[in-house]
C-alpha cells in the first residue's frame, strides 16, 4: 500500500545560524534542547531520513521547515531568508525527487511577500502549498494583513498547513507559568497549549467569515483535528449560522468543507474514532510528525485502524493525493 505523510519536519542549521541571536533569545520558550536532539534528525533527508522511510513502507514524505525561520525576522530581511530555505529545500529534494515533495516556508512578515513566494515556489519548485508556524507577531489569519496570501493561496488552489508556533509572552504568562521545572513549558506547546491555539485559529477563520470569503481555500491541520472534532457540535450549538450576520454556514460544515486534518503524532484509535465521525473519511490524511513522532509508531497505528481496504487507501494516500494533486 502506498504511504504518503505530510507532516514531516526539517531544519537547516546553515540557515538558522544566520538568524540572529537575540532574535531567538527572545522567543516565549526555549525549545532549544529538544531540537539540538534531534539536530541531525532534521537537517538529514537523503541518510537516515530515507532508510526510516523505506523500513516503514512510507512512499513520500511532504517537507516543511521546524522552527526559527522567516517569520521571526522583519518585513525587510524576511522575504530573500525564505527564499534561500525554499530553494535549499528544493535543491536536497533532488536526489530522491520521487520520495520528496515540499510546503514553502514563507516570510509572514511580509504578506505580499509571502503571497509571491508561495506562488514561486509552487511554480519553480512545484511545492505542494505552504506550511504557517502559528501566530505571526500575535496576528492570526485572519487579520486583513494576511489577505493577500489567502487570496494568491485560493488562486493556485493549494493548501495552507496551519502549524503550531510558540505562544505569545502574554500567553505564557497568564497561562503556562508557576509550574515546576520544565512543566509549564511542555503544556504550552505539545502538552496542550500547540492544539488549542490551532484549533482558536482555525474557529477564527470560521467566525471572523475569512473562509467564507475564500470558499475555495483549503486548510490543514494537524494532530488528529487539534481537539475540534470533539468539540465541533457545541461549536455548532453555540455559534448559530449567521452569529452575527458573518458566517454564512454553520461550523462543522465549514470544517468538512474546508478544513483536512492529519493523524501527525496521535497514534490511538479514541481519537481517530471521534475525527472519523465528525470530519469523515474524505478529510482524514495520514502523517507522522517526524522526527518528533517515529515512522514505526505512525505506520504500526495507520495499519492497525479497522478500516475496509478501500477506506485505509484514502487515508493513506488518496486524500493525499487528490488535495496535493500528487501523480
Amino acid at each position: 500500500m502506498r504511504i504518503i505523510t505530510l507532516e514531516e519536519h526539517v531544519t537547516f542549521p546553515e540557515l538558522t545560524n544566520l538568524i540572529p541571536e537575540a532574535i531567538l533569545l527572545n522567543q516565549s520558550v526555549d525549545q532549544s534542547a529538544k531540537l539540538g536532539k534531534l539536530a541531525s534528525k532534521l537537517a538529514d533527508v537523503n541518510g537516515e531520513r530515507l532508510n526510516s522511510m523505506n523500513a516503514s513502507g512510507i512512499s513520500l514524505q511532504v517537507l516543511s521547515v521546524a522552527g526559527a525561520g522567516a517569520d521571526l525576522l522583519d518585513a525587510e530581511s524576511g522575504p530573500a531568508f525564505a527564499r534561500k530555505y525554499n530553494d535549499t529545500l528544493a535543491q536536497t529534494m533532488t536526489e530522491n525527487a520521487d520520495r520528496f515533495a515540499a510546503f514553502a516556508h514563507l516570510p509572514m512578515t511580509a504578506p505580499e511577500a509571502a503571497a509571491d513566494e508561495l506562488e514561486r515556489t509552487v511554480s519553480t519548485h512545484q511545492f505542494k502549498g505552504a506550511l504557517i508556524n502559528g501566530l505571526t507577531k500575535g496576528r492570526f489569519l485572519d487579520h486583513p494583513l494576511f489577505v493577500p496570501l489567502l487570496e494568491r493561496a485560493e488562486k493556485l488552489d493549494v493548501p495552507i498547513y496551519l502549524h503550531p508556533g510558540l505562544p505569545p509572552k502574554a500567553v505564557v504568562a497568564a497561562y503556562y507559568s508557576g509550574l515546576p521545572e520544565d512543566a509549564g513549558t511542555v503544556l504550552s506547546v505539545a502538552g496542550w497549549g500547540w492544539h488549542s491555539e490551532t484549533a482558536i485559529h482555525v474557529l477564527r477563520l470560521i467566525i471572523s467569515g475569512t473562509l467564507d470569503r475564500y470558499p475555495k481555500l483549503k486548510i490543514i491541520i494537524g494532530h488528529m483535528g487539534e481537539m475540534l472534532p470533539m468539540i465541533m457540535a457545541r461549536c455548532d450549538e453555540r455559534f448559530g449560522v449567521q452569529q452575527a450576520g458573518i458566517n454564512q454556514r454553520s461550523i462543522s460544515q465549514t470544517l468538512k468543507d474546508q478544513v483536512y486534518i492529519t493523524t501527525s503524532g496521535v497514534f490511538t484509535l479514541p481519537p481517530f474514532k471521534v475525527a472519523l465521525e465528525t470530519f469523515g473519511i474524505d478529510n482524514i490524511l495520514f502523517s507522522v510528525d517526524y522526527p518528533f513522532s517515529t515512522n514505526e509508531d505512525g505506520v504500526r497505528f495507520l495499519k492497525s485502524l479497522p478500516l475496509p481496504d478501500d477506506q485505509l487507501e484514502k487515508i493513506a494516500h488518496r486524500n493525499a493525493e487528490k488535495l496535493l494533486k500528487l501523480n
